[in-house]
């Protein structure tokens, strides 16, 4: 996609100010104001710039979260604790966890290859006690005996939560009371279940804006089951999932607004600017210039040149039709359906 230079923005507003050379220094920091704030307003008017856009992205589902932990009497776990889970599968059975119960780790913590989790937070059922138990330095086999097997290694980790409660549970967002290893943690855990796509993962795009989610991955051949979901401050919130045993969705959404960080020599930047915003930003910056010396009808009059720049770049979206894919659908019982 093309780009101009922050230079040439810089430039050609200054023309459009009419000052016959650079502006003063006080009048540079403020138009580099006036550059960001059109820049983001630009940025707000489409959810599927293309040049923003990405498509049916995996994403991995957070299961279970974990908070209410604090520092331990000798060294701090807690921060490896509080944290996003990620179900990795059932277990095989044939390491330290019950076969065929959920293992859970902090994508945060550790390092994962191929075959292997090692320095992980990782919560699983141990099979010798038949209680959950969460460890950190855990390691767990990947693939081990088949495509999909989980083996959960109960000598690697350092366990630092084990479940206490009479009746033995079946996930561990439903025990009551844990048993806390006082040298490690302190504090009472709150453990809860979620279907949570967060904005963050490492790797990857911050998400700005949630558009679309799938359980597989959408506009490609065959159709694919869409999720209705609700927006937090922690990401979003998958509603009525297919099977709680997902643990990665397909997102198509907006990446995250990043202001122009240019602080000095303005005019000689070669930092990168969107080219279908430029003439946009150029003119409506100089729209804010001029309502500043209150020529307010001078003003009026360029915004609405800045504003046919911004709509001739709108509806070139609107003829490539995604907003009838990526970001607008009908709801019919046909196209809610899994086929």
């Amino acid at each position: 996609m093309q780009t101009r230079t922050y230079g040439e923005l810089f430039k050609v507003t200054s023309a459009l100010i009419g000052t016959g050379g650079q502006l003063a220094v006080g009048e540079q920091d403020q138009l580099r104001h006036f550059i960001n704030r059109r820049f983001q307003q630009a940025f707000d008017e489409s959810p599927v710039w293309p040049r923003y856009l990405v498509s049916s992205e995996a994403r991995d589902i957070i299961s279970l979260t974990i908070s209410g932990l604090a520092t331990g009497s000798s060294s701090d776990q807690s921060a490896k604790i509080n944290a996003n889970y990620i179900l990795l599968g059932q277990d095989a059975g044939t390491g330290g966890a019950v076969a065929g119960t959920n293992v859970y780790y902090n994508p945060a913590i550790g390092t994962k290859s191929s075959n292997s989790i090692g320095s992980a937070t990782v919560i699983y059922k141990r099979s010798s006690t038949n209680r959950w138990e969460i460890e950190v330095d855990g390691s767990i086999d990947l693939n081990t005996i088949s495509e999909g097997s989980i083996i959960v290694d109960a000598t690697a980790g350092d366990t630092v939560l084990v479940e206490a409660d009479t009746n033995k549970k079946n996930n561990p967002s439903e025990v009551v009371t844990w048993t806390l290893t006082a040298a490690k943690v302190s504090g009472t855990p709150l453990v809860v279940d979620e279907q949570l796509i967060p904005y963050a993962q490492t790797g990857k795009d911050t998400i700005g804006d949630f558009n679309r989610i799938h359980r597989k991955r959408a506009f490609q051949n065959n159709s694919s089951m869409e999720y209705d979901f609700f927006v937090d401050f922690n990401g979003a919130n998958i509603l009525n999932i297919a099977n709680s045993t997902d643990n990665e969705a397909f997102v198509s959404y907006k990446k995250q607004f990043t202001p122009f960080t240019v602080t000095s020599d303005y005019y000689n930047s070669v930092v990168e600017v969107p080219g279908e915003f430029f003439n946009y930003i150029a003119h409506a910056v100089y729209a804010d210039f001029l309502r500043v010396q209150n020529r307010q009808e001078q003003a009026l009059a360029e915004e609405q040149v800045a504003q046919t720049y911004l709509a001739l770049e709108l509806e070139k979206i609107d003829i490539r039709s995604n907003n009838n894919t990526i970001n607008k659908r009908f709801s019919t019982y046909v196209n809610r359906q899994s086929r």
